[in-house]
């Protein structure tokens, strides 16, 4: 097998790389929206709790484990699988690479809205009213345009990749600072809105009977892995790419924590423009107020988008705020799209698949499996939050993978290969080892129980019904006992296939 695949140009093509897997629109478009449908009547603070929880016990030290695995290994999922767990258990790594791909069919959907939205910011009079940019939402939703869009998102996503790293580095060095700037200055602008600071403090006032509820820590668990990439094979396919010299404990620290900050700046954004327009302008109560952002479209899928282009319209120079700000969210929507196409061309690739062939059929099966979600709502909803709790159990997978090639010569491996990095963190070992699966099982355990007996007692078993316990287990089996058939396949593909990468 050849040794020469391309690497990574630097450590800062390396990072910025990292951050564009984990910075995105799950950031700016779906954290405000899972912290406001996640708040109870006097703040949203104890989701923010179990989710900066998450951030140390479950997303860093995952993120650790896939560096590891992807520089190891050198192969995407489904060989590294094969490659730290041995052989038979390939097809756990194929069910990871699809829980991404997965993502990906309903992600480029949201990235669509995102295109649609810079034009419309650049080439109409921004909405300045709750009414007008609900009716822009509504007319979008209903035409023709999110699919259009989607198969933009595909097509451009696919171009990206097509060149390998090369091009997915020089993308990512132009698209996150751009996105990070616009970002500060959208915050800056929002928090000096009058009223702005009801939203800040109902964000961060945390109501602690919340933690009680089960519910509360399975949304902050599949939240923090959806923001920081966590047990998605997306760091494992770009740990492939890096030289052996490149710091992975610093940078999974650096790419997660940093992370965290940019959604906890999306939410305080949102927040504060939502609660000084309702509030301030229209004198809604705080009841209302969290009524309107928990009904923004199902499961609030249209909160960012109905509201940001209220904020631009109080701006000074806010048209061209606009354009920049879905512009940069455009740009991150493409950062973490393009880590997740990668992903599944390089499992094509590792079974020999040259990479052309493999990035069409990867896009044409994309577009066409995200059609459902461009055309619905619901739909949309739905796989959100199929493949979203399916990250718990892909993270579970990861642990599992660490423990079965040994944790203490992961640490020995990594450590005598690296230069200028961080020590393991002391709690690393016990986390991955104890944690992580205690952790994953039984939050999983908890909510199909409650699901099946509090949540959705009349219809837990109907595998039609959006968010029942049946719709995930359905959809999960499939891909699960698909790849578990094609597992000596794979296998026999991977010794076949004599080129690492072109």
């Amino acid at each position: 097998m050849s040794n020469s695949s391309p690497r990574f140009s630097s450590r800062f093509a390396f990072l910025v790389s990292a951050l564009g897997i984990a910075v995105g629109t799950g950031n700016i478009w779906r954290f405000p929206r899972i912290a406001a449908s996640n708040g109870g009547d006097d703040g949203a603070g104890a989701f923010l709790v179990a989710w900066i929880i998450f951030l140390f016990m479950w997303s860093i030290p995952l993120i650790i484990v896939e560096y590891v695995m992807g520089r190891t290994a050198r192969k995407g999922t489904i060989g590294a699988f094969a490659h730290f767990m041995g052989k038979p258990f390939a097809f756990l790594g194929g069910f990871i690479g699809f829980v991404a791909t997965a993502i990906a069919f309903y992600y480029s959907v949201v990235v669509g809205w995102n295109i649609f939205y810079f034009g419309s910011m650049a080439l109409t009079d921004l909405p300045n009213t709750t009414e007008a940019s609900n009716t822009l939402w509504n007319q979008f939703q209903e035409s023709g345009f999110p699919i259009l869009f989607h198969g933009v998102a595909m097509s451009v996503g696919g171009f990206a990749i097509y060149k390998g790293v090369t091009s997915i580095e020089k993308v990512n060095k132009f698209l996150i600072p751009t996105l990070l700037i616009i970002v500060l200055i959208s915050v800056v602008r929002a928090i000096t809105l009058p009223g702005s600071m009801a939203g800040i403090t109902y964000l961060f006032t945390p109501e602690w009977s919340q933690l009680k509820d089960p519910r509360i820590w399975l949304e902050a668990l599949t939240q923090n892995a959806w923001d920081t990439g966590a047990g998605w094979g997306l760091f494992l396919t770009y740990a492939i790419y890096i030289r052996r010299r490149y710091g992975l404990i610093k940078n999974a620290f650096t790419v997660a924590i940093g992370n965290n900050l940019v959604s906890l700046l999306a939410a305080i954004m949102v927040f504060s423009t939502v609660f000084s327009i309702l509030g301030n302008e229209m004198g809604m109560a705080k009841g209302e107020i969290l009524e309107v952002m928990k009904t923004s479209g199902p499961a609030a899928t249209g909160l960012t988008f109905i509201w940001m282009p209220q904020l631009f319209a109080k701006m000074a120079f806010g048209k061209t705020l606009a354009i920049l700000f879905f512009m940069g969210l455009t740009f991150a929507g493409f950062s973490s799209l393009i880590s997740m196409l990668e992903l599944a061309v390089r499992n094509l690739r590792d079974m020999g698949v040259e990479r052309k062939t493999a990035v069409g059929w990867i896009v044409g099966v994309c577009f066409l499996m995200g059609i459902p979600s461009a055309r619905n709502l619901d739909i949309l909803s739905n796989q959100d939050f199929v493949w979203g709790v399916a990250l718990m159990l892909a993270g579970v997978f990861v642990a599992l993978a660490a423990i079965k090639y040994g944790l203490p010569r992961i640490m020995e491996e990594i450590s005598s290969g690296n230069e200028d990095d961080w020590s393991f963190p002391f709690w690393w070992r016990p986390v991955i080892n104890y944690v992580v699966p205690v952790i994953g099982v039984v939050i999983f355990l908890w909510w199909m129980w409650l699901s099946a007996t509090v949540y959705a007692p009349a219809d837990w078993y109907d595998p039609t019904s959006l968010y029942s316990v049946a719709t995930c287990v359905v959809q999960w089996a499939i891909p699960m006992v698909a790849f578990y058939i094609l597992n000596t396949w794979m296998n026999n593909k991977f010794e076949n296939s004599l080129e690492f990468e072109n």
